[in-house]
């Protein structure tokens, strides 16, 4: 079994979008802090001009049906046209 995973992800909104981009991290969050293995999905820190969330997961085999679930789907369409750049994330399973 494998370690559990930690993961921060920084979301750049675009001017002005702040609040959806918050909106539709926050409307994610109700629904994955229920997902199996998920220990915290929360954001950390909230500013104009970024958003981190801070993950952790029980293994890298949940994380990853995670990241093919529903939610992050959903979530990839609501941030689409709101954030200035992609999210930058950081796994802790992964070398840099």
């Amino acid at each position: 079994m494998s370690q559990p995973v930690d993961v921060t992800a920084t979301f750049t909104p675009l001017d002005g979008e702040f609040f959806r981009v918050k909106l539709a991290l926050d409307i994610a969050i109700e629904q994955v802090v229920q997902e199996p293995g998920c220990i915290r999905y929360a954001i950390t820190d909230a500013q104009e001009d970024r958003i981190i969330l801070s993950e952790q997961w029980e293994s890298t085999e949940l994380l990853d049906a995670h990241l093919r679930g529903a939610a992050v789907q959903d979530l990839g369409e609501s941030l689409s046209a709101l954030l200035a750049e992609p999210a930058d994330v950081i796994r802790s399973d992964h070398e840099a």
